[in-house]
């Protein structure tokens, strides 16, 4: 079955991840054909067997080989792809000893992608960064509303936040000094903490405040905001980046509310409290959660951010793509439920 827009497949790189399995899953459900990169090919079957769950994929979804820090397979990856997804980023669930760990494939990645896909004649590629690249490093502001014009300060972040900055800024470099003729359009999508339902036990690291607070693995609510979207909408976004034509050029943050954790708990405790679930709801006082940080190297990952309230516009994503996100509740209900079913969390 031919998608309705272009004969050849869409490359959906690192494909196994949290944000790929639900873009490719859009795609599939859309008509188009997947092509999906993988570190290894070991993983190809239960990615068949994990999107065959959901959508027909029948001849319709192949996997190339390809790894970001490495130009073997990238030239196959992108061969007859009109539009290409550059998902793959390394998100980790702990601090790396060092910035190099993240920063590296992380740029060189998107460089490689890129490159690749013009090379290959490909019309648009559209890449996932983050907020990270474009709330952070710089003074908290009370008040103030970040929108596409920021940038994070890639000096004054932990390594996740500067590995996303950095590989966002060479992204935009390397387009930006194509040759005129280079028909290649550039868009990126920048979405907040993704929440939403998982596909396989995979439950990634943006699900883990969710797990974290089902499994009672913390003794209460430290006071960290984030600014939420559901992965569905997240795929959603990716789509129609792919697909408007005012969106080349443009980069775009993906986010729903901002949300302060002890919010999540309470909607938690509401929905599961009567099926034995006891979501701890006292709000941690920050030096405990600092005192914390010192032993669990998860919660180092929040440490810099308590009490900060960075709030990010959504207006443009609105207006130029159409994109309208779901509630806090849907999300985080459906995270949970998901973790229940793929047995990441225990029922009770």
């Amino acid at each position: 079955m031919s998608d309705p827009i272009t004969e050849g497949p869409v490359l959906v790189t690192g494909i196994s991840g949290f944000i790929a399995l639900h873009c490719s899953l859009e795609l599939l459900k859309k008509g188009y054909g997947v092509r999906g990169t993988l570190r290894s090919p070991d993983r190809e079957k239960s990615i068949r067997k994990t999107l065959g769950n959901h959508a027909d994929i029948e001849r319709r979804l192949t996997f190339v080989t390809a790894d970001l820090t490495n130009d073997a397979g990238w030239s196959e990856a992108v061969q007859g792809c009109e539009y290409v997804l550059h998902v793959a980023s390394p998100l980790p669930r702990h601090p790396p000893k060092h910035h190099d760990e993240l920063v590296i494939p992380a740029r060189e990645g998107a460089l490689r992608v890129l490159k690749a896909a013009g090379d290959a004649g490909a019309k648009r590629v559209v890449m996932t960064s983050s907020v990270a690249a474009v709330a952070f490093g710089t003074p908290y502001m009370p008040g103030k509303v970040y929108d596409e014009h920021d940038w994070s300060n890639p000096e004054n972040v932990p390594a996740y936040e500067k590995s996303k900055t950095l590989a966002e800024r060479a992204a935009w470099d390397y387009v930006d000094n194509l040759p005129g003729h280079s028909k290649l359009e550039f868009v990126t999508i920048n979405p907040g903490l993704v929440l939403g339902p998982i596909l396989d036990d995979d439950y990634g690291t943006s699900n883990e405040v969710i797990r974290k607070l089902m499994l009672r693995d913390l003794p209460g609510v430290p006071n960290i905001g984030f600014m939420a979207v559901d992965v569905r909408d997240v795929a959603t976004a990716h789509l129609l980046a792919m697909t408007t034509p005012a969106a080349a050029g443009k980069r775009f943050c993906c986010v729903a509310e901002f949300v302060w954790m002890a919010e999540v708990a309470r909607i938690l405790d509401e929905e599961l409290r009567t099926r034995g679930y006891k979501i701890p709801l006292m709000k941690l006082p920050d030096f405990v959660v600092k005192l914390s940080a010192i032993f669990d190297k998860t919660t180092r990952l929040i440490v810099d951010f308590l009490g900060e309230r960075r709030e990010i516009s959504n207006a443009l994503i609105k207006d130029v793509l159409g994109w309208q996100p779901r509630g806090l509740h849907e999300m985080v209900i459906a995270t949970a439920e998901s973790l229940i079913k793929q047995g990441v969390v225990p029922q009770r």
